[in-house]
């Protein structure tokens, strides 16, 4: 009985190890060091190349919509004949929106290593 028990630690530590080697998925943080072409640091000896990074929507600029029902600040211009009185616009419905997320040079990110650790993905920026 003893045996079997030593055959399977045996086992349980080979498949452990196993795992262990496929480096599954890691969290690691970086900076970034140029924005085009894009280059992310993450430590003295890894700087990881545009071809070893993908990015989320957090991080670079997109294009959404977004619904809006407001009315504009009072204004009044023009001189002469030109001249308007105050005046407000409403503004509602669904508009389109760029939301301005990109990298820029000195950004602090952190990134998911995927298995194997030949991809990157940037997941968020402080």
């Amino acid at each position: 009985m003893r045996d079997m028990t030593d055959i399977l630690n045996i086992v349980k530590k080979v498949a452990v190890n196993a795992v262990n080697a496929q480096k599954l998925s890691d969290v690691v943080y970086g900076s970034v060091i140029s924005v085009s072409p894009l280059r992310v640091q993450v430590d003295q000896k890894l700087i990881l190349d545009q071809e070893h990074l993908k990015l989320t929507r957090a991080v670079k600029d997109y294009e959404t919509e977004m619904t809006v029902n407001l009315n504009t600040e009072s204004a009044t211009g023009g001189s002469g004949e030109a001249a308007f009185a105050p005046h407000t616009h409403e503004v509602n419905g669904r508009k389109k929106v760029i939301i301005h997320n990109g990298l820029t040079e000195g950004d602090k990110v952190t990134l998911i290593r995927a298995q194997g650790g030949q991809i990157y993905t940037i997941i968020d920026k402080e």
